[in-house]
């Protein structure tokens, strides 16, 4: 009796059967996955509420502290308690880095923004001062200098190498010239010749998602690498001077005749004898005249010191981590103290947004 085609039937048989089981294993993994997902989304969601509450609960804890104040610091300082500092000299309160509301928590950082330029403010000669400083070859400044003037004036006439509604019309996709102040420092990445080389330099993280950069407006050779970016010395909102306690060493090179060594001076003055900014021992300014006593030899008057420099800050960027459960959610408010320190009410919340809008990421 031949039993080969038996045989060759149980074969197949066990071949069908190792397949579907395979089919149905792979099928209940996906479920078990998407379910997991759906699970978590879920749990986030619900958390939503929650979590713009507390971030709301962050910005008002922020106005407090930005609302301390103290007769005797006539001045805004990295030693003080907004920017994380150990306190000044009439420092009563106690302020948390990590803040308990309801089922979660938040923490917070307060940077201002007078520790920059204002890219709506600065002139010809200051834009060409921080593309120097950037590392930016000399052939390209005046494209991206009258680039700059262009996007942010209110008229069309493109300047000598500059550009217009005209040029970014022919990127993909096309858009128009500002013609009006920066609101954001992203809108950089949209003007001609700046790179994201230049607009970030080495400060890390991502680049903001505005715009697709068109064939036009990429280099076909590798970008130098650039020890800072246009963010690390402009601000797009900001008082009309610069905090001479808070700004740093390449921040204040962009100042006419300042160089390495005058900067590093006047870090050095402020910063105390531990040399160290943020600490008990600083000695910051009270006033942008003071820098001729404490800094000998500035290359510059007074009068051009009092039209770069103050002493107080008027913007702040708050950020704020919050946090229920195994979610979170970083939160940004621009912050605007219309006076001297001293009422909460005094300091206006001039943006509030979600850095990261899904829960979680």
């Amino acid at each position: 009796m031949n039993l080969r085609p038996k045989s060759n039937r149980s074969g197949i048989a066990l071949i069908v059967v190792l397949i579907v089981i395979v089919v149905l294993g792979i099928l209940a993994g996906g479920f078990a996955y998407t379910m997991r997902v759906e699970t978590t989304l879920a749990r986030h969601a619900s958390f939503n509420t929650e979590l713009d509450w507390i971030g709301r609960a962050g910005v008002g804890y922020c106005q407090w502290v930005l609302s301390q104040a103290c007769p005797q610091e006539p001045y805004d300082a990295l030693n003080q308690l907004w920017a994380g500092g150990p306190g000044g000299k009439c420092t009563n309160e106690t302020v948390e880095m990590e803040v308990a509301v309801g089922n979660g928590s938040f923490s917070w950082k307060i940077v201002d923004n007078d520790r920059y330029f204002n890219i709506n403010r600065v002139d010809e000669m200051t834009l060409k001062e921080a593309l120097t400083v950037i590392g930016v070859d000399a052939g390209q400044m005046t494209t991206i200098v009258n680039s700059i003037l262009d996007w942010r004036d209110l008229d069309k006439n493109p300047r000598m190498s500059g550009a217009e509604s005209e040029v970014y019309e022919q990127q993909d996709p096309p858009y128009m010239a500002k013609d009006g102040p920066i609101d954001d420092m992203s809108e950089l990445l949209l003007i001609r010749g700046i790179t994201p080389g230049i607009y970030m330099g080495s400060s890390g993280g991502s680049l903001p998602r505005i715009v697709n950069r068109g064939a036009g407006q990429q280099s076909q050779f590798e970008e130098p690498t650039y020890a800072v970016g246009m963010v690390n010395l402009f601000t797009a909102l900001s008082g009309p001077t610069v905090n001479i306690n808070t700004a740093s060493a390449t921040v204040l090179q962009l100042v006419p005749t300042f160089d390495e060594n005058i900067a590093g001076a006047i870090i050095q003055a402020r910063a105390g004898p531990d040399g160290q900014d943020g600490t008990m021992d600083d000695a910051p300014f009270t006033s942008a005249g003071e820098l001729m006593i404490r800094v000998p030899g500035l290359p510059v008057d007074p009068g051009t010191l009092s039209r770069f420099f103050a002493t107080r800050s008027q913007v702040f960027r708050a950020e704020i981590t919050a946090k229920v459960g195994s979610a979170q959610r970083k939160y940004i408010a621009i912050l605007r103290r219309m006076g001297a320190a001293g009422r909460v009410q005094d300091t206006r919340v001039l943006n509030f947004y979600s850095a990261n809008p899904q829960a979680g990421e």
